[in-house]
């Protein structure tokens, strides 16, 4: 199943899974581009929000404002969902409207392979990226291991290039892909010193020991932070 968790609030662009992409809120726009490959629900702290999904006919589910995390905001609607402990729960971010089919199934084929193995609590994505992207600290970049397994995920530029130019950054896509039995798990560890800091909740992950698998791939899609980035989506995908 899908869960797109949607937090009404956002400090750099309010009311940012409201704005208006071509006469449709971006968190409905977001549901309708992954409305083919699965069930999905929109889960939410705000009741117009809730309204808004079930207009547009899809399952609305409300949360607490409380949440520290999306992550969270998507364990309580699964609990309400009653999702069973194998069913796998892909994470799909509501500022994301121009994710690809491709980059989904992706996340979900590895969660099927990795996720509940060896210590894997999740699945996730990444794609390369340029230099000069990277230096952006809203582009999240993250480290892996020669089995892609993530090291590391910063705000940050890593790996730092210290004796040479270096171009294979790893931008992530905040795309995860859980089983409800890992989720559940993910959520009962207590928020790290790491998290806290990068205001990162996938570090927490790492923070306690467990482990997240990743897999590279292509995509024109990226996470709208401000006004501006929604403009420059709207112009790269000629909306």
């Amino acid at each position: 199943m899908i869960i797109i968790p949607a937090r009404i609030g956002s400090t750099r662009f309010p009311n940012k899974v409201l704005a208006d992409v071509k006469g449709i809120p971006m968190v409905i726009r977001t549901a309708q581009a992954v409305r083919e490959l699965d069930s999905v629900a929109i889960a939410s702290d705000s009741e117009a929000i809730i309204s808004l999904a079930q207009e547009y006919g899809f399952r609305g589910v409300l949360t607490s404002p409380e949440h520290r995390s999306g992550t969270d905001r998507i364990h309580e609607a699964a609990q309400k969902l009653g999702l069973p402990s194998q069913e796998i729960i892909i994470n799909v971010q509501a500022d994301e409207p121009f994710i690809e089919h491709e980059v989904v199934e992706r996340v979900y084929d590895l969660c099927k392979r990795k996720v509940g193995r060896e210590g894997v609590l999740a699945a996730s994505a990444y794609k390369i990226v340029s230099n000069p992207e990277a230096d952006d600290p809203n582009l999240v970049k993250v480290v892996t291991d020669e089995e892609d397994i993530a090291l590391y995920f910063s705000r940050a530029k890593i790996p730092y290039p210290r004796d040479h130019h270096f171009e294979a950054y790893k931008g992530h896509l905040g795309l995860y892909g859980y089983t409800m039995a890992t989720l559940e798990k993910y959520c009962s560890l207590s928020p790290s010193p790491l998290e806290e800091i990068e205001k990162l909740e996938q570090l927490r992950i790492l923070a306690h020991g467990y482990r997240i698998a990743m897999t590279e791939v292509e995509t024109e899609s990226f996470g709208i932070d401000t006004p501006e980035d929604l403009q420059k989506a709207l112009k790269k995908h000629l909306l």
